[in-house]
């Protein structure tokens, strides 16, 4: 399976599909109890890390493993497994820990697979919401949500006099570089959740997503899923989203290119 074809997509999909329910029956089986956060920064600031988040990561590996044994894996929690396969699923066991510590049920489990390190699958699975997103092909996303599957479809109509923004700047964004953007603030009306927001984008409930620092397990995942639902996305400087950092998703092309123009006074 070292080529790319429809029949080793549908293959990729299905497998996504099957993992995102035995997650969700893990994680009630057996990590939906008291625990501690560690904090992993050695630094300044909170970086934190819980044994779930770990569990996670080796159960979807071993997952993974059994099923595409000779494929790449990047993990958050365990870093990357090398292989000389053009395949690479990157995992982000636990999108949002800093909910999952509080209680907050927007955390999610995010599995994406590249091929010569382009994303073109993605899952987020929500255990505790008891949904998840997916793309079966580049133009097919889905909600699955209580047993029942619908299409993703992000907002075309959104126009940018009526924009629904949500963001979130994770304490990077400088007070002196927010107040080169005051437009921007203003348009900030929505919570950002973690990749919850991303998602609720796919489904046209909001027109534009933005975040500081994501690393690349925050969103390949996300990326194919987004694309499929037909979304647009890169870097505050208009770079491709896959490689990370401050990301813009738009509804549209026309909204991209005025919100990357609003965005642009906070890169310098």
């Amino acid at each position: 399976m070292s080529e790319l074809n429809s029949k080793n997509i549908k293959i990729f999909a299905s497998f996504l599909n099957r993992l995102a329910k035995d997650m969700t029956r893990f994680y009630y089986l057996k990590l939906n109890k008291p625990f501690k956060a560690i904090n992993k920064s050695k630094g300044k600031g909170y970086d934190p890390v819980t044994k779930a988040d770990r569990a996670f990561e080796k159960f979807i590996r071993t997952k993974i493993l059994k099923k595409f044994p000779s494929h790449e894996i990047i993990g958050e929690e365990f870093g990357h497994k090398k292989t000389k396969s053009d395949f690479t699923w990157v995992i982000d066991p636990i999108d949002g820990t800093r909910s999952f510590i509080i209680g907050n049920p927007t955390w999610s489990n995010l599995i994406g697979l590249n091929y010569k390190g382009n994303p073109i699958l993605g899952l987020a699975n929500f255990p505790e919401l008891n949904k998840y997103y997916f793309n079966t092909s580049k133009k097919n996303a889905y909600v699955v949500e209580k047993g029942k599957k619908r299409k993703l479809f992000v907002n075309k109509k959104a126009s940018f006099k009526n924009i629904k923004v949500a963001g979130a700047f994770h304490g990077w964004l400088s007070l002196k570089k927010q107040s080169k953007i005051p437009k921007v603030l203003k348009l900030m009306q929505f919570p950002c959740f973690d990749a919850l927001s991303y998602m609720h984008f796919c489904e046209g409930k909001i027109d534009v997503v933005l975040q500081c620092q994501n690393k690349i397990w925050d969103l390949h995942a996300v990326i194919p899923i987004i694309s499929a639902a037909g979304g647009f996305g890169s870097t505050w400087n208009n770079r491709d989203a896959k490689y990370a950092g401050n990301i813009l998703f738009s509804s549209n092309r026309n909204i991209h290119k005025k919100m990357l123009k609003l965005l642009k006074p906070a890169i310098n």
